[in-house]
């Protein structure tokens, strides 16, 4: 459940913390959410709306007057993908779009060395040294090189490692 807590400019002004708990998904856009709000409210003539806390939202897409039309397209993605979007946003660049979150995703591993073992297996890289020498390979430097040059980040969360390549 991602959730607004809506009142109003005048009635915080005024002392009065009214307003109520609002379910972004229960809208299927910024506009049918404002009017829920401004419903809401209908006993202000001119409801400057005040967005006073909220949950399960990367903060990046609301503040206390304002909310972004992309959180319907993010509401719009499944549980895991919400939260590969919010890390992004929090760790690594809170100024990019959803879609460029999503596709420097590399996903999430034991740790960085784990990715890189991933990442030479996967792009061939191991093809082209032989086998009896592949133990030798440094991983540990090789994602320090590779986060020293900007190419990746990655992220702590629960134990894991989130990996995402940089632009």
């Amino acid at each position: 459940m991602s959730q607004v807590y809506v009142s109003t400019y005048r009635k915080y002004n005024n002392g009065s913390l009214q307003g109520d708990w609002l379910d972004l998904t229960d809208y299927d856009s910024k506009e049918e959410f404002y009017e829920a709000c401004l419903e809401l409210h209908a006993d202000e003539a001119d409801p400057e709306l005040m967005f006073q806390d909220w949950e399960n939202i990367p903060a990046e897409f609301i503040g206390e007057s304002t909310i972004e039309e992309k959180v319907w397209d993010w509401l719009k993605l499944n549980e895991d993908e919400r939260q590969t979007v919010a890390t992004y946003l929090n760790e690594v660049d809170n100024q990019t779009s959803i879609e460029t979150a999503l596709e420097c995703y590399e996903g999430e591993y034991e740790s960085e060395e784990d990715w890189a073992r991933w990442y030479w297996d996967s792009t061939g890289m191991l093809n082209d040294i032989p086998e009896r020498l592949q133990g030798y390979i440094d991983y540990k430097h090789y994602v320090r090189d590779i986060c020293l040059g900007g190419d990746m980040t990655f992220v702590q969360k629960r134990g894991r490692v989130k990996a995402f390549r940089r632009y």
